[in-house]
């Protein structure tokens, strides 16, 4: 959890702006919408003075094994971990979505997301690895809406939690094992 997440800028204000934005200053081709999968490089946002700044990046960390990659970070064990520790201390970003992809144990996928909400933002660190800029998803326990189908849920940010989230060490300390909202979820 959480290996794909959905970014549909025909579904969000808000995303359309953010993957313009990137667009405009990265290209056309900087990025991948839909359907997000590991290693695409997709919009995360990232402080810029007290505010945001979008920019692309490839999701997923070189794996420490030397193939493949790692897309989540558990939340719990964040700071013990030396691959993720400074970047949590010092490096968190924002991961914009409009939902993300479950699938249970009878392999039925799921689209979850906010109700009522057209984005939905994940907790996430970034690293770089030989010269090339990565994010990863933060992740916690399940709460009620997904634990039937996951063992695990991204860290969700509501639009007041992101920019605390980029600049508050504390607030992130406290967010990644905090209580996560409840969610609506669709078979896809």
């Amino acid at each position: 959890m959480c290996g794909r997440y959905s970014l549909a800028p025909d579904q969000s204000q808000e995303i359309a702006r953010i993957v313009a934005e990137v667009q405009a200053r990265f290209g056309a081709a900087s990025i991948h919408t839909g359907e997000i999968y590991p290693t695409n490089a997709a919009p995360i946002l990232l402080p810029d003075g007290q505010k945001m700044a979008p920019k692309p990046m490839i999701w997923g960390f070189p794996s420490f094994k030397g193939k493949g990659v790692i897309i989540n970070a558990r939340g719990e064990t964040a700071l013990e971990k030396t691959m993720f520790r400074r970047s949590l201390l010092e490096r968190r970003c924002v991961v914009p979505t409009t939902g993300f992809y479950e699938w249970d144990s009878q392999k039925r996928k799921y689209h979850f997301r906010l109700p009522g909400q057209d984005r939905l933002y994940l907790a996430g660190l970034w690293n770089t690895f030989r010269g090339e800029e990565r994010f990863v998803v933060l992740t916690t326990a399940p709460n009620d809406t997904i634990i039937n189908v996951h063992g695990r849920m991204p860290v969700l940010l509501t639009d007041d939690e992101v920019t605390p989230w980029l600049h508050d060490t504390g607030m992130a300390s406290a967010k990644l094992t905090a209580l996560q909202p409840a969610l609506e979820r669709v078979a896809v």
